[in-house]
């Protein structure tokens, strides 16, 4: 019987996962190529035999996407499989008609096909978009899980930007652990704040080794989700964080509606600081897509560890890097306390900006003044570097959740801002956990 040959259109996470779990070992698929995008460094490298496994010995070429209609016909390829998140329905439906009209099918994998079974509990959080208040809903669950005593162990959504044989199964433990694995901004973001709180995080690319040894050690597994992807593990509980900055995104966006439709609980965050009908808005979204998910309102209000850095200053905003760049976001926590603390002025970072930096800047050109925490790579961890020290300002406000300081040299004054989740009422996440019996 021939072999159906397959093309996984993807971004260096989602993708390899589909294909380590779904088609590594079936023969009647032949895996010709792996198209890359939205992460700049991925192109022109292979998926290795080491982790392609026995049909694959000379592992798997990957190429740009521009190039993905020529590699159909020159490939013969019979499927192709789609497998990034945190795009409008529109970009999703315009590949498909790109390959569609090239002949070929176009696949989208399910949950249920690409979920892996864990031997313990595991908690899911993921969002409807990347900026959505993941990350301290996270935070907000594996503290009360670690006051009641349990044995934590996050595993975060895949990010493999450099040597994907070694980054097969990543364990971080302590901050000198993100030297050794050589980690990049995008990476150290997600997980220092779960180091800096006594606990560990996995991460990697074969999803399925990585939990195996996660579950050695842990009592819970939290899978903290990435962009708005729907978990990679088969979870006892699911928490979907929903924007209302961004009303009607969870119903447009792959797979963020997917992820809303999954929830057992929707957190709508950042209700301080959003429209109340717009609240609203996002709050009739979650009752119609998914009328079981319980709903819990919540906050994140902000922190500045030196507010008089900001105060009558003429201040530069920098910013989450994907948040404001795939994710879309406008402004994040920088530019909030930027407001709330009175900066004279936000400056405008790019006529200052250099090399990578300023390429980020011409792809998404919507990011206007705030500077994104790109650092994809040394290089462009220079290049941010060097465009915050060329910038003409009086301080700088680090909106990221790391301390930045620790990776680039910032030659004038800095303060960073923190944020944390706060449950508005008394349905909160702690209730959730003791209904479920995990507290």
């Amino acid at each position: 019987m021939s072999r159906i040959n397959v093309l996984i259109m993807g971004a260096a996470g989602r993708d390899f996962h589909n294909f380590n779990v779904f088609f590594r070992d079936k023969e009647e698929y032949n895996v010709l190529a792996f198209t890359a995008t939205q992460i700049p460094n991925i192109d022109g490298r292979l998926y290795p035999a080491e982790l392609a496994g026995k049909l694959y010995p000379d592992g798997i070429p990957i190429y740009q996407e521009e190039e993905l209609t020529d590699l159909i016909k020159k490939l013969n390829i019979h499927q192709v499989v789609f497998a990034y998140s945190d795009v409008p329905y529109n970009y999703v439906m315009s590949k498909a008609s790109i390959v569609n009209a090239a002949g070929v099918s176009f696949r989208l994998l399910g949950a249920a096909e690409t979920q892996v079974k864990s031997t313990k509990p595991v908690i899911a959080i993921i969002a409807v978009r990347t900026g959505s208040g993941k990350s301290q809903t996270s935070r907000k669950i594996v503290n009360l899980l670690q006051q009641a005593g349990k044995k934590v162990v996050a595993i975060r959504h895949p990010m493999p930007y450099g040597d994907l044989v070694k980054q097969k199964v990543q364990r971080f433990g302590s901050l000198e652990d993100l030297k050794l694995h050589e980690c990049t901004i995008e990476e150290i973001e997600e997980y220092e704040p779960h180091i800096v709180s006594g606990g560990v995080i996995y991460a990697g690319v074969d999803y399925e080794a990585i939990l195996r040894q996660a579950e050695q050690e842990a009592d819970v597994i939290i899978w903290d989700g990435g962009n708005n992807d729907f978990p990679f593990y088969v979870p006892d509980l699911t928490f979907t964080v929903v924007d209302p900055l961004r009303p009607g995104n969870e119903l447009t966006y792959y797979p963020g509606n997917t992820s809303l439709r999954l929830a057992d609980v929707a957190v709508i965050n950042k209700i301080d600081s959003a429209q109340p009908e717009n609240v609203a808005k996002v709050r009739n979204s979650v009752r119609k897509e998914n009328p079981k998910a319980k709903i819990i309102e919540a906050a994140s209000p902000i922190k500045v560890d030196d507010p008089t850095i900001i105060d009558g200053k003429r201040v530069l905003v920098v910013e989450d890097g994907p948040t404001l760049t795939h994710g879309e976001m406008e402004y994040g926590a920088g530019m909030v306390a930027a407001w709330m603390y009175g900066a004279a002025e936000i400056v405008d970072p790019r006529p200052f900006t250099v090399g990578t930096i300023s390429e980020t800047f011409v792809k998404y050109p919507k990011i206007g003044v705030l500077l994104p925490a790109m650092g994809y790579g040394e290089q462009q961890m220079k290049d941010l570097e060097t465009t915050i020290n060329n910038t003409d300002c009086d301080s700088v406000i680090i909106g990221t959740p790391i301390d930045l300081s620790r990776l680039i040299k910032i030659n004038k004054p800095y303060t960073r801002v923190g944020y944390d989740l706060q449950e508005i009422g008394d349905f909160t996440v702690e209730k959730i956990l003791r209904d479920k019996g995990l507290l």
